[in-house]
């Protein structure tokens, strides 16, 4: 069990072309400040104007994105390790 009730990191997202706030819960959940801006359904999505501009697609992949699950598997690893290196 891990010993933290939540833990965040800020990360910058090329997806959207924007930072990002990634936050793991003790219980395995995720929540990405990305994800509410510009990924959730029936919101207005301020990428295609930024789309435009850059001349490329950006779209937010949700909470199953690679940079979301690489950092809660990274954390829930590090945990795993400590639990191993203290004998519990």
């Amino acid at each position: 069990m891990v010993d933290w009730q939540l833990t965040a990191t800020t990360i910058y997202c090329d997806a959207i072309d924007n930072e990002v706030t990634i936050m793991v819960y003790k219980d395995g959940s995720v929540k990405c400040t990305g994800y509410d801006k510009y990924g959730e359904p029936g919101k207005k999505i301020p990428t295609k104007r930024k789309s435009k501009q850059l001349k490329q697609q950006l779209k937010c992949e949700g909470l199953g994105c690679h940079r979301v699950v690489q950092y809660k598997d990274r954390l829930f690893t590090e945990q795993a390790q400590k639990g191993v290196q203290s004998g519990t």
